[in-house]
């Protein structure tokens, strides 16, 4: 699958602005494509994985394409000036831009891989469920909600396993976090699992992986 990164690594940002370089990317260039901020020319939301995904990797701001989303980071490369937030404006001197032919679907054996930014797979649904469980019923659960995310994941960018191809999941270390996520206080994770899954460096696994949670990254 084609994959791009385009990367700003001489700014450094919180990790909580990926959502608002999601949101100034998506004004900045509404009329070019959906996929940069996942609405439809009718305004309605845009369902399905997202191909365009804003992260803050380390302090650096990333954007990530992949498949339709990879050209078209390449083609915005050139047009990127400048990153306005919250009305601070920062000059772009220096951008890379990365496309590549990334492997991604079932392996044979597990990869190691941990998350390089918070992990959050509950929904208001499954929240008061896990709070429920004991903490030794934790971990299968989000083992088992880790391997609905890559199934998830895989089918929205159109690759199907084999019927014989059973995804497995393994969580080595979790630790919870509460993060406040569109002014609701939501449970996230560090964590660090292997899969018999390749998995593109930073592509998101979860929920609000356009928002730059559930990057990761093989270990």
């Amino acid at each position: 699958m084609k994959l791009s990164h385009l990367s700003f690594p001489e700014l450094r940002l919180p990790t909580r602005e990926a959502q608002h370089l999601r949101g100034y990317f998506g004004e900045l260039f509404k009329e070019h494509s959906p996929l940069l901020h996942n609405h439809l020319e009718s305004g309605e939301f845009r369902y399905g994985y997202p191909l365009v995904q804003y992260k803050i990797i380390e302090g650096v701001p990333v954007l990530l394409g992949l498949g339709e989303g990879a050209p078209l980071l390449v083609e915005l490369f050139m047009k990127v000036k400048e990153l306005n937030l919250h009305g601070i404006n920062y000059p772009l001197q220096e951008k890379q831009v990365a496309c590549r032919e990334a492997g991604i679907g079932y392996l044979d054996h597990l990869q190691r891989y941990a998350f390089q930014t918070l992990w959050m797979p509950l929904n208001q649904a499954n929240y008061a469920n896990f709070q429920q469980l004991a903490e030794s019923e934790q971990r299968p659960e989000l083992e088992r909600l880790l391997r609905g995310n890559i199934l998830s994941m895989l089918k929205g960018l159109g690759i199907w396993l084999e019927p014989q191809q059973r995804v497995m999941c393994s969580i080595e270390h979790f630790s919870p976090r509460t993060v406040n996520f569109k002014n609701q206080p939501m449970l996230a994770f560090q964590a660090r699992f292997a899969a018999n899954v390749e998995l593109p460096q930073w592509i998101g696994l979860g929920k609000a992986v356009s928002r730059g949670f559930g990057a990761v990254n093989s270990i």
